[in-house]
């Protein structure tokens, strides 16, 4: 798998993730698919058979976690600056046809969350938006079209 860059907040987020996903949610599907056995027949035991699914998707995903947290690779948010737009970066845009402000930090895939705000730089507007200035224009090819922004502010 591909290094994976994160913050030190996402990393631990993770941590968490994995933890809780194998001392409670193991333990869980275990149990469910004792439960089913303890019914009988294997054979056209549905509850057995959502069990032993649930469990294989539960492994995959612990897998996939574990995965991510041992390419991962700590930004150093002390070396960062606001000259241009770049990761873990806030930055406050204007949609020119519409005249909306928005802020985003950009961070990476495994930390986006629209809701907070976060976008991921490998998403078509985060990836127009790394490199810019305050007071720049990006014109981003979207799968609507092309939106242009202006880039009002950059912080940290």
């Amino acid at each position: 798998m591909a290094i994976v860059y994160m913050t030190e907040e996402g990393y631990k987020k993770m941590l968490e993730e994995i933890t809780f996903l194998e001392t409670v949610k193991r333990p869980e599907i275990s149990r469910q698919i004792a439960e089913a056995r303890d019914k009988g027949d294997l054979s056209e035991n549905a509850e057995y058979d959502a069990a032993k699914e649930a469990q294989g998707l539960l492994e995959m995903k612990i897998a996939q976690l574990k995965d991510k947290v041992a390419n991962a690779r700590m930004i150093d948010d002390t070396k960062l600056n606001t000259h241009t737009v770049q990761i873990l970066n806030k930055v406050k845009i204007k949609n020119t046809k519409n005249n909306a402000v928005m802020q985003y930090m950009l961070v990476s895939e495994s930390e986006a969350n629209l809701k907070e705000g976060k976008i991921a730089v490998s998403t078509p507007i985060g990836k127009g938006l790394l490199g810019k200035k305050v007071g720049d224009i990006a014109e981003i090819q979207v799968p609507s079209g092309i939106m242009t922004f202006e880039i009002i502010d950059i912080s940290i």
